[in-house]
């Protein structure tokens, strides 16, 4: 049984391969600007085409802020950019109501969240009370001013660093706020390759110079071909029975949330989309369980390091038979 009906038509093969075609074109410039390994830029573009978050968790010095800038560019939107400090207030980041002396009304500012791609550099460096300044317009995509709604541009995107190392002067991000990224990936150290052709000063391409590949309405148009992708029962089945068994291993406090299941299933079919494919397998739901899931995971111990998270993952794919036609259950 398909996840598909009679109103949501198959996609086509024509479809998929052009899908296919307009994310590697996507890949390849942002790989112009952007010297991180491919796979990670991949999975930066199936978040924003699913319409999720990133939070991106590296050194200082890797490339988090060209890696987004460059994306906003191929999609043909704006880019915006937070430093984040601890005197950093809220409305620096949503926007303030300001009296216009002339006109004699209340005038909204919108802050620096109303882009396509909002890059939030060091979240764990804003207070609290700022970093949940971000929680309405990352799932709600509009911030409340005033007791007026504003609507953000579409498509949006935060995109967010932290450094994992640095912790003085640092406040961990909650449950809640983590939830709300779709994604947590690391950019790791370039090639050997890459980082001698920039000692050489063998500059990358500049972000602001990349041409669009994408406009909002191909976005529109992708995430349209993306929901007909086919997604069996025995999958769905497949990615509940490894939420539930996050929510009950004995080294883990809390499992991933019903929001994490969601997430998993929208990517999954850009996941596959982006690979030419039309089907959703368990090995798909398996590639992406790391970037989706390892953040929201939390252990017994408290806070968790990536590398636990990614261990308790294992422990969870591993106890969870692939279910049939794709294996064998035991």
């Amino acid at each position: 049984m398909s996840s598909t009906t009679a109103e949501s038509p198959l996609v086509t093969g024509e479809e998929v391969e052009s899908a296919a075609q307009v994310f590697e074109r996507m890949a390849a410039a942002i790989g112009t600007a952007a010297r991180c390994a491919p796979a990670t830029v991949r999975l930066v573009l199936t978040a924003f085409a699913a319409g999720g978050h990133v939070l991106l968790e590296d050194l200082p010095g890797m490339g988090k802020t060209t890696l987004a800038r460059a994306l906003a560019a191929v999609t043909g939107g704006t880019a915006s950019r937070v430093q984040c400090t601890p005197d950093l207030l809220p409305s620096d980041i949503t926007g303030v109501t300001i009296f216009n002396e002339r006109s004699r009304e209340f005038e909204f500012h919108p802050g620096p969240v109303f882009a396509n791609v909002v890059i939030v550099d060091e979240i764990n460096r804003a207070l609290p009370r700022t970093q949940s300044a971000l929680l309405e317009v990352m799932q709600e995509k509009q911030v409340t001013v005033d007791g007026k709604a504003h609507p953000v541009p579409h498509p949006f995107l935060v995109v967010a660093t932290q450094n994992p190392v640095e912790l003085e002067g640092t406040f961990p991000l909650p449950e809640a706020q983590l939830d709300r990224f779709l994604m947590r990936l690391s950019l790791g150290y370039p090639g050997e390759d890459a980082e001698l052709s920039l000692m050489r000063g063998l500059a990358p391409a500049s972000p602001e110079d990349l041409a669009a590949v994408l406009d909002g309405a191909g976005m529109a148009r992708l995430v349209g071909v993306a929901e007909r992708v086919t997604f069996a029962e025995p999958v769905y089945d497949y990615v509940l029975r490894l939420a539930q068994r996050t929510r009950r291993h004995p080294r883990l406090r809390a499992g991933v949330s019903m929001r994490a299941t969601i997430a998993l299933c929208r990517a999954a079919r850009m996941h596959v989309l982006a690979d030419a494919r039309a089907h959703v397998t368990p090995d798909d739901v398996k590639a992406l369980a790391g970037p989706l899931w390892g953040h929201r995971l939390v252990p017994l111990s408290g806070a968790a390091t990536a590398g636990e998270t990614a261990e308790l993952l294992d422990d969870v794919l591993a106890d969870v038979p692939v279910p049939p036609p794709f294996g064998n259950r035991r």
